[in-house]
């Protein structure tokens, strides 16, 4: 059974930082391209940032850019989601991805909330 386990997430200041992580267990992780998505209420699932297997790395050019970076350790079968100069904006559900050949797992989200 797959699963994603996504942690890290919690209250910050507007500027403060946040360092996310998503174990994943029962998939073959190293051959798994892995994302980062968020949500915010009532607005649908938005992609923040992406690194596949051959750690290509793709950042959502809109908000992430410049300020999230992804990375992944194989050994441990762990994404994170490095978050900088947080915003007031940037508070949403944030949810790992696990995606090959149109399969996709997901994570049940941690919560990340900054305070302006």
């Amino acid at each position: 059974q797959v699963q994603l386990v996504e942690s890290g997430g919690g209250l910050v200041h507007t500027g403060g930082s946040l360092r996310l992580s998503c174990a994943a267990s029962g998939l073959d992780f190293s051959n798994y391209a892995m994302a980062w998505f968020r949500q915010l209420p009532g607005q649908d699932r938005k992609f923040v940032a992406r690194i596949t297997r051959n750690l290509v790395k793709a950042t959502n050019t809109e908000f992430a850019q410049g300020r999230f970076f992804i990375s992944r350790d194989n050994a441990n079968n762990t994404v994170h989601l490095q978050m900088n100069d947080l915003q007031f904006e940037d508070t949403a559900v944030y949810f790992c991805n696990a995606g090959r050949n149109g399969t996709n797992y997901w994570g049940k989200g941690t919560q990340v909330f900054v305070s302006s």
